[in-house]
Protein backbone atom coordinates (compact mmCIF):
# COMPACT_ATOMS: atom_id res chain seq x y z
CA UNK A 1 0.00 0.00 0.00
CA UNK A 2 1.35 3.44 -0.90
CA UNK A 3 0.78 6.60 1.10
CA UNK A 4 -1.91 7.94 -1.22
CA UNK A 5 -3.91 4.71 -0.87
CA UNK A 6 -3.50 4.97 2.89
CA UNK A 7 -5.22 8.35 2.85
CA UNK A 8 -7.94 7.08 0.52
CA UNK A 9 -8.70 4.22 2.93
CA UNK A 10 -8.88 6.48 5.98
CA UNK A 11 -12.36 5.25 6.93
CA UNK A 12 -10.84 1.85 7.73
CA UNK A 13 -8.64 3.44 10.41
CA UNK A 14 -10.93 6.26 11.59
CA UNK A 15 -11.93 4.34 14.74
CA UNK A 16 -8.29 3.98 15.82
CA UNK A 17 -7.39 6.32 18.71
CA UNK A 18 -5.87 9.62 17.47
CA UNK A 19 -6.02 8.42 13.87
CA UNK A 20 -5.33 11.79 12.23
CA UNK A 21 -2.51 12.62 14.66
CA UNK A 22 -0.89 9.29 13.86
CA UNK A 23 -1.19 10.01 10.15
CA UNK A 24 0.57 13.34 10.64
CA UNK A 25 3.35 11.64 12.56
CA UNK A 26 3.66 8.98 9.84
CA UNK A 27 4.08 11.68 7.19
CA UNK A 28 6.93 13.27 9.17
CA UNK A 29 8.61 9.93 9.84
CA UNK A 30 8.53 9.10 6.13
CA UNK A 31 9.81 12.57 5.22
CA UNK A 32 13.04 12.05 7.17
CA UNK A 33 13.59 8.39 6.33
CA UNK A 34 13.52 8.82 2.54
CA UNK A 35 9.92 7.67 2.15
CA UNK A 36 8.80 10.88 0.42
CA UNK A 37 11.84 11.25 -1.80
CA UNK A 38 12.17 7.66 -3.02
CA UNK A 39 15.46 6.99 -1.23
CA UNK A 40 16.48 3.97 0.80
CA UNK A 41 18.88 4.34 3.75
CA UNK A 42 22.17 2.50 3.69
CA UNK A 43 23.20 0.03 6.39
CA UNK A 44 24.06 2.91 8.73
CA UNK A 45 20.61 4.43 8.29
CA UNK A 46 21.97 7.41 6.32
CA UNK A 47 20.46 8.64 3.06
CA UNK A 48 22.65 9.21 0.05
CA UNK A 49 23.48 12.89 -0.41
CA UNK A 50 22.23 13.91 3.04
CA UNK A 51 24.51 15.56 5.60
CA UNK A 52 24.40 15.30 9.38
CA UNK A 53 24.57 18.84 10.77
CA UNK A 54 24.02 20.47 14.14
CA UNK A 55 21.39 23.15 14.67
CA UNK A 56 24.16 25.58 15.58
CA UNK A 57 25.95 24.98 12.27
CA UNK A 58 22.89 25.84 10.16
CA UNK A 59 21.96 29.04 12.03
CA UNK A 60 23.39 32.52 11.69
CA UNK A 61 21.68 33.58 14.94
CA UNK A 62 20.18 31.67 17.88
CA UNK A 63 18.42 34.12 20.16
CA UNK A 64 16.34 33.42 23.28
CA UNK A 65 13.70 36.06 24.05
CA UNK A 66 13.20 38.13 27.18
CA UNK A 67 10.86 38.00 30.16
CA UNK A 68 8.28 40.67 30.90
CA UNK A 69 5.85 40.53 33.81
CA UNK A 70 2.15 41.23 33.82
CA UNK A 71 2.84 44.58 35.51
CA UNK A 72 4.24 45.91 32.23
CA UNK A 73 1.37 44.83 29.98
CA UNK A 74 -0.47 47.77 28.45
CA UNK A 75 -3.24 48.17 25.90
CA UNK A 76 -1.88 49.02 22.45
CA UNK A 77 1.68 48.14 23.44
CA UNK A 78 4.34 46.11 21.63
CA UNK A 79 3.33 42.50 20.93
CA UNK A 80 5.23 40.00 23.10
CA UNK A 81 4.73 36.43 21.81
CA UNK A 82 4.21 33.71 24.40
CA UNK A 83 4.28 29.92 24.27
CA UNK A 84 0.57 29.67 23.43
CA UNK A 85 1.26 31.58 20.18
CA UNK A 86 3.29 28.59 18.91
CA UNK A 87 1.00 25.82 17.70
CA UNK A 88 1.75 22.10 17.70
CA UNK A 89 1.32 21.99 13.90
CA UNK A 90 4.26 24.19 12.89
CA UNK A 91 2.51 27.54 12.49
CA UNK A 92 2.01 30.67 14.56
CA UNK A 93 -1.36 31.58 15.96
CA UNK A 94 -2.20 35.04 17.20
CA UNK A 95 -4.87 34.26 19.76
CA UNK A 96 -4.61 36.21 22.98
CA UNK A 97 -1.74 38.49 21.93
CA UNK A 98 0.07 39.99 24.91
CA UNK A 99 1.17 43.63 24.56
CA UNK A 100 3.79 45.24 26.75
CA UNK A 101 5.27 48.67 27.41
CA UNK A 102 7.58 49.47 24.45
CA UNK A 103 10.17 50.76 26.94
CA UNK A 104 10.54 47.17 28.20
CA UNK A 105 11.33 45.73 24.75
CA UNK A 106 14.87 44.49 24.07
CA UNK A 107 15.79 46.08 20.69
CA UNK A 108 17.67 42.93 19.64
CA UNK A 109 14.59 40.82 20.28
CA UNK A 110 11.84 43.16 19.15
CA UNK A 111 10.96 41.55 15.83
CA UNK A 112 10.79 38.35 13.83
CA UNK A 113 11.08 38.08 10.08
CA UNK A 114 9.96 35.74 7.34
CA UNK A 115 11.86 32.47 7.45
CA UNK A 116 12.68 32.65 11.17
CA UNK A 117 11.99 29.53 13.20
CA UNK A 118 10.55 29.95 16.71
CA UNK A 119 11.35 27.16 19.16
CA UNK A 120 9.44 26.80 22.44
CA UNK A 121 12.30 26.13 24.86
CA UNK A 122 10.28 26.02 28.11
CA UNK A 123 6.82 24.59 28.72
CA UNK A 124 5.18 21.52 30.21
CA UNK A 125 7.01 18.29 29.43
CA UNK A 126 4.49 17.36 26.74
CA UNK A 127 4.62 20.72 24.95
CA UNK A 128 8.28 21.70 25.22
CA UNK A 129 9.84 21.79 21.75
CA UNK A 130 6.85 23.15 19.83
CA UNK A 131 8.22 24.84 16.73
CA UNK A 132 6.66 27.33 14.32
CA UNK A 133 7.62 28.94 11.02
CA UNK A 134 7.38 32.73 10.68
CA UNK A 135 5.50 33.38 7.44
CA UNK A 136 6.29 37.11 7.11
CA UNK A 137 7.99 40.00 8.90
CA UNK A 138 6.41 41.07 12.21
CA UNK A 139 7.38 43.76 14.71
CA UNK A 140 6.72 41.25 17.46
CA UNK A 141 9.01 40.54 20.39
CA UNK A 142 9.13 37.10 22.03
CA UNK A 143 9.38 35.77 25.57
CA UNK A 144 12.33 34.06 27.23
CA UNK A 145 10.48 30.76 26.74
CA UNK A 146 10.93 31.10 22.98
CA UNK A 147 14.18 30.84 21.01
CA UNK A 148 14.46 32.48 17.58
CA UNK A 149 16.48 30.56 14.99
CA UNK A 150 17.66 32.56 11.99
CA UNK A 151 18.95 30.15 9.35
CA UNK A 152 21.90 30.43 6.99
CA UNK A 153 21.59 30.46 3.21
CA UNK A 154 20.89 27.03 1.74
CA UNK A 155 18.67 25.93 4.61
CA UNK A 156 14.93 25.79 3.92
CA UNK A 157 13.05 26.92 7.09
CA UNK A 158 10.06 24.61 6.60
CA UNK A 159 12.38 21.59 6.55
CA UNK A 160 13.82 22.53 9.95
CA UNK A 161 10.37 23.19 11.42
CA UNK A 162 9.10 19.78 10.33
CA UNK A 163 12.14 17.99 11.73
CA UNK A 164 11.95 19.70 15.12
CA UNK A 165 8.21 18.94 15.15
CA UNK A 166 8.99 15.27 14.53
CA UNK A 167 11.40 15.29 17.49
CA UNK A 168 8.73 16.75 19.76
CA UNK A 169 5.98 14.42 18.53
CA UNK A 170 8.21 11.39 19.06
CA UNK A 171 8.84 12.39 22.69
CA UNK A 172 12.52 13.19 22.12
CA UNK A 173 12.47 16.67 23.67
CA UNK A 174 10.31 15.39 26.53
CA UNK A 175 13.08 12.89 27.31
CA UNK A 176 16.14 15.14 27.08
CA UNK A 177 14.66 18.26 28.69
CA UNK A 178 15.58 19.51 32.13
CA UNK A 179 12.59 19.11 34.44
CA UNK A 180 11.40 20.76 37.60
CA UNK A 181 7.97 21.24 39.16
CA UNK A 182 5.40 21.68 36.36
CA UNK A 183 8.02 22.84 33.86
CA UNK A 184 10.50 21.42 31.39
CA UNK A 185 13.19 23.15 29.33
CA UNK A 186 15.58 22.58 26.43
CA UNK A 187 18.28 25.19 26.95
CA UNK A 188 20.16 26.97 24.18
CA UNK A 189 23.31 24.84 24.44
CA UNK A 190 21.28 21.62 24.22
CA UNK A 191 19.37 22.95 21.22
CA UNK A 192 22.58 23.95 19.45
CA UNK A 193 23.96 20.42 19.77
CA UNK A 194 20.95 18.68 18.22
CA UNK A 195 21.67 17.00 14.90
CA UNK A 196 19.49 17.30 11.81
CA UNK A 197 19.73 15.19 8.61
CA UNK A 198 20.05 17.66 5.75
CA UNK A 199 19.62 16.95 2.02
CA UNK A 200 20.48 19.49 -0.71
CA UNK A 201 18.30 22.61 -0.78
CA UNK A 202 16.25 21.52 -3.80
CA UNK A 203 15.40 18.22 -2.09
CA UNK A 204 14.52 20.03 1.14
CA UNK A 205 11.99 22.11 -0.81
CA UNK A 206 10.50 19.06 -2.56
CA UNK A 207 10.08 17.24 0.75
CA UNK A 208 8.46 20.25 2.40
CA UNK A 209 6.08 20.66 -0.54
CA UNK A 210 5.06 16.99 -0.27
CA UNK A 211 4.63 17.22 3.50
CA UNK A 212 2.50 20.36 3.10
CA UNK A 213 0.33 18.53 0.57
CA UNK A 214 -0.16 15.54 2.86
CA UNK A 215 -0.73 17.68 5.94
CA UNK A 216 -3.45 19.54 4.02
CA UNK A 217 -5.07 16.14 3.39
CA UNK A 218 -4.86 15.44 7.14
CA UNK A 219 -6.54 18.80 7.80
CA UNK A 220 -9.39 17.91 5.46
CA UNK A 221 -9.79 14.48 6.99
CA UNK A 222 -9.84 16.01 10.45
CA UNK A 223 -12.48 18.53 9.40
CA UNK A 224 -14.59 15.74 7.87
CA UNK A 225 -14.18 13.72 11.04
CA UNK A 226 -15.35 16.63 13.22
CA UNK A 227 -18.33 17.24 10.93
CA UNK A 228 -19.23 13.56 11.12
CA UNK A 229 -18.86 13.62 14.90
CA UNK A 230 -21.22 16.62 15.10
CA UNK A 231 -23.88 14.78 13.09
CA UNK A 232 -23.38 11.64 15.12
CA UNK A 233 -23.71 13.59 18.38
CA UNK A 234 -27.14 14.84 17.30
CA UNK A 235 -28.18 11.29 16.38
CA UNK A 236 -26.82 10.03 19.68
CA UNK A 237 -28.88 12.54 21.66
CA UNK A 238 -31.98 11.45 19.77
CA UNK A 239 -31.18 7.79 20.47
CA UNK A 240 -30.67 8.46 24.18
CA UNK A 241 -34.02 10.22 24.27
CA UNK A 242 -35.61 7.25 22.53
CA UNK A 243 -34.06 4.90 25.07
CA UNK A 244 -35.25 7.10 27.96
CA UNK A 245 -38.81 6.90 26.60
CA UNK A 246 -38.57 3.14 26.10
CA UNK A 247 -35.60 1.59 27.97
CA UNK A 248 -35.64 -1.76 26.18
CA UNK A 249 -32.67 -3.92 25.17
CA UNK A 250 -33.54 -3.29 21.52
CA UNK A 251 -33.29 0.48 21.95
CA UNK A 252 -30.11 0.10 23.99
CA UNK A 253 -28.59 -1.97 21.20
CA UNK A 254 -29.58 0.73 18.72
CA UNK A 255 -27.60 3.29 20.71
CA UNK A 256 -24.44 1.25 20.20
CA UNK A 257 -24.37 1.82 16.46
CA UNK A 258 -20.77 2.45 15.41
CA UNK A 259 -21.76 5.86 14.11
CA UNK A 260 -22.61 7.09 17.60
CA UNK A 261 -19.98 8.14 20.08
CA UNK A 262 -21.87 7.55 23.31
CA UNK A 263 -19.60 6.52 26.15
CA UNK A 264 -20.76 3.32 27.89
CA UNK A 265 -20.30 5.22 31.18
CA UNK A 266 -22.93 7.73 30.05
CA UNK A 267 -25.31 4.90 29.18
CA UNK A 268 -24.85 3.38 32.61
CA UNK A 269 -25.65 6.75 34.18
CA UNK A 270 -28.79 6.99 32.05
CA UNK A 271 -29.92 3.53 33.15
CA UNK A 272 -29.37 4.38 36.82
CA UNK A 273 -31.17 7.72 36.49
CA UNK A 274 -34.19 6.08 34.87
CA UNK A 275 -34.17 3.43 37.58
CA UNK A 276 -34.40 5.87 40.51
CA UNK A 277 -36.90 8.07 38.66
CA UNK A 278 -39.26 5.14 38.28
CA UNK A 279 -39.04 5.11 34.49
CA UNK A 280 -37.24 1.83 33.94
CA UNK A 281 -40.10 -0.54 34.67
CA UNK A 282 -43.88 0.04 34.75
CA UNK A 283 -45.27 1.22 38.09
CA UNK A 284 -47.63 -0.95 40.08
CA UNK A 285 -51.15 0.28 39.45
CA UNK A 286 -51.85 0.53 43.18
CA UNK A 287 -48.70 2.51 43.89
CA UNK A 288 -47.98 4.86 41.00
CA UNK A 289 -46.23 7.46 43.17
CA UNK A 290 -43.16 6.56 45.20
CA UNK A 291 -42.56 7.67 48.75
CA UNK A 292 -39.16 9.34 49.43
CA UNK A 293 -37.39 9.29 52.81
CA UNK A 294 -34.09 10.25 54.32
CA UNK A 295 -31.51 7.50 54.49
CA UNK A 296 -31.22 7.74 58.29
CA UNK A 297 -34.78 6.40 58.49
CA UNK A 298 -34.03 3.53 56.11
CA UNK A 299 -30.86 2.13 57.73
CA UNK A 300 -29.88 0.30 60.90
CA UNK A 301 -26.22 1.29 60.60
CA UNK A 302 -24.09 3.96 58.97
CA UNK A 303 -20.44 3.90 60.05
CA UNK A 304 -16.79 3.66 59.00
CA UNK A 305 -13.74 2.08 60.60
CA UNK A 306 -10.04 2.88 60.88
CA UNK A 307 -6.59 1.66 59.86
CA UNK A 308 -4.67 -0.39 62.45
CA UNK A 309 -1.58 1.17 64.01
CA UNK A 310 1.42 0.65 61.76
CA UNK A 311 -0.52 1.09 58.55
CA UNK A 312 0.31 -1.29 55.73
CA UNK A 313 3.15 -2.84 57.73
CA UNK A 314 0.57 -4.24 60.14
CA UNK A 315 -1.37 -6.19 57.50
CA UNK A 316 -1.20 -9.96 57.26
CA UNK A 317 -1.22 -12.51 54.42
CA UNK A 318 -4.36 -14.15 55.80
CA UNK A 319 -6.92 -13.61 58.50
CA UNK A 320 -9.97 -11.35 58.68
CA UNK A 321 -10.38 -9.15 55.54
CA UNK A 322 -10.04 -5.37 55.86
CA UNK A 323 -12.00 -3.66 53.10
CA UNK A 324 -10.45 -0.46 51.74
CA UNK A 325 -11.59 2.06 49.13
CA UNK A 326 -9.70 0.21 46.38
CA UNK A 327 -12.02 -2.76 46.89
CA UNK A 328 -15.22 -0.74 46.35
CA UNK A 329 -16.01 -0.01 42.70
CA UNK A 330 -19.08 0.90 40.70
CA UNK A 331 -20.51 -2.32 39.38
CA UNK A 332 -19.10 -4.66 41.99
CA UNK A 333 -16.72 -5.54 44.79
CA UNK A 334 -13.05 -5.99 43.74
CA UNK A 335 -10.88 -8.42 45.68
CA UNK A 336 -7.59 -7.21 44.23
CA UNK A 337 -5.62 -5.43 46.96
CA UNK A 338 -7.62 -6.98 49.79
CA UNK A 339 -5.59 -7.09 53.04
CA UNK A 340 -6.08 -9.04 56.27
CA UNK A 341 -6.03 -8.46 60.03
CA UNK A 342 -5.28 -10.78 62.93
CA UNK A 343 -7.87 -11.45 65.63
CA UNK A 344 -6.52 -8.75 67.96
CA UNK A 345 -6.69 -6.06 65.26
CA UNK A 346 -10.14 -7.18 64.14
CA UNK A 347 -11.46 -7.07 67.71
CA UNK A 348 -10.68 -3.33 67.87
CA UNK A 349 -12.83 -2.85 64.77
CA UNK A 350 -15.73 -5.09 65.83
CA UNK A 351 -18.19 -2.18 65.61
CA UNK A 352 -17.66 -2.06 61.83
CA UNK A 353 -18.12 -5.75 61.11
CA UNK A 354 -19.51 -6.32 57.64
CA UNK A 355 -22.60 -8.42 57.04
CA UNK A 356 -23.55 -10.05 53.76
CA UNK A 357 -25.33 -7.54 51.50
CA UNK A 358 -24.17 -4.48 53.43
CA UNK A 359 -23.82 -1.57 51.04
CA UNK A 360 -20.27 -0.16 51.06
CA UNK A 361 -19.70 3.50 50.22
CA UNK A 362 -16.33 5.22 49.74
CA UNK A 363 -16.38 8.45 51.74
CA UNK A 364 -12.96 10.05 51.16
CA UNK A 365 -10.39 10.71 48.46
CA UNK A 366 -10.48 10.47 44.70
CA UNK A 367 -12.84 7.47 44.79
CA UNK A 368 -15.46 9.22 46.94
CA UNK A 369 -18.96 8.05 46.09
CA UNK A 370 -18.01 4.66 44.67
CA UNK A 371 -20.45 2.07 45.95
CA UNK A 372 -20.81 -1.72 45.93
CA UNK A 373 -22.69 -4.43 47.80
CA UNK A 374 -20.64 -6.69 50.06
CA UNK A 375 -20.54 -10.26 48.69
CA UNK A 376 -21.39 -13.25 50.86
CA UNK A 377 -17.76 -14.24 51.47
CA UNK A 378 -17.07 -10.82 53.06
CA UNK A 379 -19.30 -11.68 56.03
CA UNK A 380 -17.27 -10.76 59.15
CA UNK A 381 -14.83 -8.46 57.33
CA UNK A 382 -13.95 -4.98 58.66
CA UNK A 383 -13.77 -1.61 56.90
CA UNK A 384 -11.20 1.15 57.26
CA UNK A 385 -11.85 4.87 57.69
CA UNK A 386 -12.30 5.44 53.94
CA UNK A 387 -15.25 3.06 53.62
CA UNK A 388 -18.67 3.40 55.22
CA UNK A 389 -21.10 0.56 55.95
CA UNK A 390 -24.67 1.50 54.97
CA UNK A 391 -26.97 -1.24 56.25
CA UNK A 392 -30.57 -0.88 55.00
CA UNK A 393 -33.71 -1.86 56.85
CA UNK A 394 -36.02 -4.52 55.43
CA UNK A 395 -37.81 -1.79 53.49
CA UNK A 396 -34.92 -1.52 51.02
CA UNK A 397 -33.23 -4.20 48.99
CA UNK A 398 -29.42 -3.73 49.29
CA UNK A 399 -29.02 -3.83 45.49
CA UNK A 400 -31.72 -1.19 45.08
CA UNK A 401 -29.96 1.04 47.63
CA UNK A 402 -26.71 0.52 45.72
CA UNK A 403 -28.48 1.64 42.51
CA UNK A 404 -29.79 4.76 44.27
CA UNK A 405 -26.37 5.70 45.69
CA UNK A 406 -24.65 5.07 42.34
CA UNK A 407 -27.17 7.14 40.39
CA UNK A 408 -26.17 10.57 39.04
CA UNK A 409 -28.80 12.11 41.34
CA UNK A 410 -26.88 11.10 44.49
CA UNK A 411 -23.43 11.29 42.89
CA UNK A 412 -24.02 14.92 41.88
CA UNK A 413 -25.13 15.61 45.44
CA UNK A 414 -21.92 14.08 46.75
CA UNK A 415 -19.89 16.34 44.47
CA UNK A 416 -21.74 19.37 45.79
CA UNK A 417 -21.45 18.65 49.52
CA UNK A 418 -18.07 16.96 49.92
CA UNK A 419 -15.77 18.73 52.36
CA UNK A 420 -12.24 18.47 53.73
CA UNK A 421 -9.26 20.74 54.09
CA UNK A 422 -6.97 18.73 51.84
CA UNK A 423 -9.17 16.01 50.38
CA UNK A 424 -12.83 15.24 49.80
CA UNK A 425 -14.84 13.67 52.62
CA UNK A 426 -18.39 12.60 53.45
CA UNK A 427 -19.58 12.55 57.05
CA UNK A 428 -22.15 10.27 58.64
CA UNK A 429 -24.47 13.25 59.04
CA UNK A 430 -24.34 14.04 55.33
CA UNK A 431 -25.05 10.44 54.34
CA UNK A 432 -28.04 10.31 56.70
CA UNK A 433 -29.61 13.24 54.81
CA UNK A 434 -29.61 11.53 51.42
CA UNK A 435 -33.17 11.29 50.11
CA UNK A 436 -34.00 7.83 48.75
CA UNK A 437 -37.11 6.69 46.82
CA UNK A 438 -38.96 3.79 48.42
CA UNK A 439 -41.04 1.76 45.95
CA UNK A 440 -42.53 -1.55 47.05
CA UNK A 441 -40.18 -4.49 47.45
CA UNK A 442 -41.82 -6.15 44.46
CA UNK A 443 -41.07 -3.14 42.31
CA UNK A 444 -37.53 -2.85 43.71
CA UNK A 445 -36.89 -6.44 42.62
CA UNK A 446 -38.13 -5.70 39.11
CA UNK A 447 -35.94 -2.59 38.91
CA UNK A 448 -32.86 -4.46 40.13
CA UNK A 449 -33.49 -7.23 37.58
CA UNK A 450 -33.94 -4.72 34.75
CA UNK A 451 -30.79 -2.78 35.72
CA UNK A 452 -28.80 -6.03 35.83
CA UNK A 453 -30.14 -7.03 32.42
CA UNK A 454 -29.33 -3.69 30.78
CA UNK A 455 -25.93 -3.32 32.48
CA UNK A 456 -24.92 -6.78 31.26
CA UNK A 457 -25.91 -5.77 27.75
CA UNK A 458 -23.88 -2.56 28.04
CA UNK A 459 -20.87 -4.67 29.11
CA UNK A 460 -21.25 -6.92 26.05
CA UNK A 461 -21.72 -4.02 23.65
CA UNK A 462 -18.80 -2.13 25.21
CA UNK A 463 -16.59 -5.17 24.68
CA UNK A 464 -17.68 -5.36 21.04
CA UNK A 465 -16.86 -1.68 20.51
CA UNK A 466 -13.48 -2.17 22.17
CA UNK A 467 -12.76 -5.11 19.89
CA UNK A 468 -13.67 -3.04 16.81
CA UNK A 469 -11.44 -0.15 17.90
CA UNK A 470 -8.58 -2.51 18.68
CA UNK A 471 -8.94 -4.09 15.24
CA UNK A 472 -8.85 -0.63 13.60
CA UNK A 473 -5.76 0.28 15.61
CA UNK A 474 -3.97 -2.95 14.70
CA UNK A 475 -4.87 -2.48 11.04
CA UNK A 476 -3.46 1.02 11.12
CA UNK A 477 -0.29 -0.19 12.85
CA UNK A 478 0.14 -2.90 10.21
CA UNK A 479 -0.23 -0.43 7.35
CA UNK A 480 2.14 2.04 9.03
CA UNK A 481 4.66 -0.76 9.46
CA UNK A 482 4.32 -1.63 5.77
CA UNK A 483 4.77 1.98 4.70
CA UNK A 484 7.81 2.50 6.90
CA UNK A 485 9.36 -0.83 5.89
CA UNK A 486 10.64 -1.37 2.37
CA UNK A 487 14.20 -1.21 3.66
CA UNK A 488 13.59 2.04 5.55
CA UNK A 489 14.13 1.87 9.29
CA UNK A 490 11.99 4.25 11.31
CA UNK A 491 14.32 7.15 12.04
CA UNK A 492 15.34 7.53 15.64
CA UNK A 493 16.08 11.12 16.58
CA UNK A 494 19.90 11.42 16.77
CA UNK A 495 21.47 11.62 20.19
CA UNK A 496 23.20 14.84 21.08
CA UNK A 497 26.11 15.15 23.47
CA UNK A 498 23.70 16.61 26.02
CA UNK A 499 21.37 13.59 26.04
CA UNK A 500 21.99 11.87 29.34
CA UNK A 501 20.24 9.87 31.99
CA UNK A 502 17.24 12.08 31.42
CA UNK A 503 16.31 9.88 28.47
CA UNK A 504 15.56 7.08 30.87
CA UNK A 505 12.74 9.00 32.45
CA UNK A 506 9.48 7.58 31.13
CA UNK A 507 7.07 9.27 33.52
CA UNK A 508 3.71 10.35 32.11
CA UNK A 509 3.15 13.99 31.39
CA UNK A 510 0.16 16.14 30.55
CA UNK A 511 -0.04 18.88 27.91
CA UNK A 512 -0.34 22.24 29.64
CA UNK A 513 0.93 25.69 28.69
CA UNK A 514 3.12 27.06 31.49
CA UNK A 515 2.65 30.68 30.44
CA UNK A 516 -0.55 32.48 31.27
CA UNK A 517 -1.32 34.91 28.45
CA UNK A 518 -2.37 37.39 31.10
CA UNK A 519 0.76 37.15 33.21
Amino acid sequence: MNLETFFEKFDLFADAPNAVAKMRELVLRLAFSGGLSGKTPNDDGALSGWERRTIESICSLITPGFACSRNHQIEGGHVHLRTHNISTLGALNFDLLVRIDPKRVDPQKSSIRRGDVLFNNTNSQELVGKTSLVDRDYDYAFSNHITRLRLKEGIFPGFVVFYLTLLRNSGYFANICTRWINQAAVNTDTLKEQFIPLPPLAEQKRIVAKVDELMALCDRLEAQQKERETRHAALARASLARFADAPTPANLNFIFHKSYDIAPADLRKTILTLAVQGKLVPHEVACAKWETRKLRDLTTKIGSGSTPLGGKESYHAEGIPLIRSMNVHFGGFVRSGLVFLNDEQAEKLKTVTVKTNDVLLNITGASIGRVATAPQDMEGARVNQHVCIVRPTQELLPKFLEICLASPIVQNLIEDIQVGATREALTKGMIEQFVIPVPSLVEQRRIVAKVDELMALVDVLESQLGTARTAAEKLMEAVVAELTACGRPTPRPPRSSSESAATRNTERFEPREIENPHS
